[in-house]
C-alpha cells in the first residue's frame, strides 16, 4: 500500500472532487429558502444492521465544507450497528449541513456495506492463518475510501494502484514472452529505475508455479482459479519460499475451504464490487 501521507492526499482529492461534482456553483435549493445565518442540527440515523464505516471520513467532509460545523460522535468506525442507532450529531450552519449531506451519506453507505461484507469474510476465516485482501476492482475516484472500509471491516489492503507493487498477471506474462522473461525484464526495470517494489506473479497451473519458483526475489505467488486439490499442491510446492494468495471466483461458500488449503491470503473483488449500500439517513432534529 501507499504511504499514509499519500493515502491522506487521496482522501482530500476524493472529497474535493465529490463536493465539486455535487455542489458545483452552489446548492441553490438551500440558498433559495434557508438564510445564511440559520443554524441547525441533524443526526446520522442507521436504518439497517451492519458495520458502520465512514464516520472519520464524514468528519473530514464536514471540515472541508465548513470548519465551524460541530460533530458529536456516539458510534465509531468498525462498530456493529442496528436499525435506529444514531451514529453522530452535526450542528452549525444549516446550509453547510445540507451541502455536505449527500456526499457524507453516499460515502458512509458505501463504506459501511464494504466493511460489513469484509467482516463477514473475516469471520468465515476465523481459526485459519489466512487473511482477506481487497483488489483494484473499486469505484473510480472512490478507491481510497473503499480500501479504508476494508480495513475497518477487519480485512487487509492489497496494492493501492498500478504504481506501488509489481503484479505480473497472465496478460503481462503472455505479452512479455513468458513468465521467466517477464520476471527478468521486471527485475531489470526496477534496478534501472531505482524502484523498490515487491513482485507478485500469477500462476494458472502447477507447471507455472514450478516455473515461477525458478526465479529469486518473488514476494508472492497468486494461485489463480485453482481447485482445492491443486491449491494444496501449490502451497506444498511453494513452502516458505514466498507468500501465497488464492483468487478467482471465491465466495462465501468456498472461502473457508481455500483457506484450509494453507494459503496466506485470499483476495476478493466482491468486497468492493458486489455490495449493496447500507441504508443510512441524515435527519434534521
Amino acid at each position: 500500500m501507499i504511504s499514509e501521507s499519500q493515502f491522506q492526499n487521496e482522501l482530500q482529492i476524493l472529497i474535493a472532487n465529490a463536493i465539486r461534482e455535487d455542489v458545483g456553483p452552489g446548492d441553490y435549493s438551500s440558498l433559495a429558502c434557508i438564510p445564511a445565518t440559520a443554524n441547525g442540527k441533524a443526526k446520522l440515523l442507521v436504518k439497517e444492521n451492519g458495520i458502520i464505516a465512514g464516520v472519520a471520513l464524514a468528519k473530514m467532509i464536514f471540515e472541508y465544507v465548513d470548519p465551524s460545523l460541530q460533530i458529536e460522535t456516539f458510534i465509531n468506525d468498525g462498530t456493529a450497528v442496528q436499525y435506529g442507532d444514531v451514529v453522530f450529531h452535526v450542528s452549525g450552519s444549516s446550509q453547510s449541513i445540507l451541502k455536505s449531506e449527500r456526499v457524507v451519506l453516499n460515502s458512509m453507505q458505501r463504506m459501511s456495506a464494504i466493511a460489513t461484507k469484509t467482516q463477514e469474510y473475516v469471520k468465515l476465516l476465523e481459526g485459519t492463518q489466512t487473511q482477506i485482501l481487497d483488489t483494484r476492482k473499486t469505484t473510480p475516484g472512490f478507491r481510497a475510501a473503499e480500501k479504508w472500509a476494508v480495513k475497518i471491516g477487519g480485512g487487509e489492503n492489497h496494492r493501492f494502484a498500478l504504481y506501488d507493487m509489481i503484479m505480473l498477471k497472465d496478460n503481462h506474462n503472455d505479452f512479455a514472452g513468458g513468465i521467466t522473461l517477464a520476471i527478468a525484464k521486471t527485475k531489470a526495470f526496477l534496478q534501472e529505475n531505482n524502484l523498490d517494489l515487491k513482485i507478485i506473479v500469477e500462476a494458472r497451473n502447477l507447471d507455472e508455479i514450478k516455473e515461477i519458483l525458478q526465479s529469486e526475489g518473488i514476494h508472492r505467488i497468486l494461485i489463480d482459479n485453482f481447485n482445492y486439490e491443486d491449491t494444496r499442491t501449490a502451497v506444498a510446492l511453494i513452502g516458505d519460499k514466498c507468500q501465497t494468495e488464492s483468487s478467482g471466483n471465491i465466495n462465501e461458500d468456498t472461502i473457508r475451504l481455500y483457506a484450509e488449503c494453507g494459503v496466506n491470503y485470499i483476495s476478493s473483488g466482491a468486497l468492493t464490487h458486489s455490495v449493496s449500500n447500507m441504508d443510512l439517513s441524515l435527519k434534521a432534529i
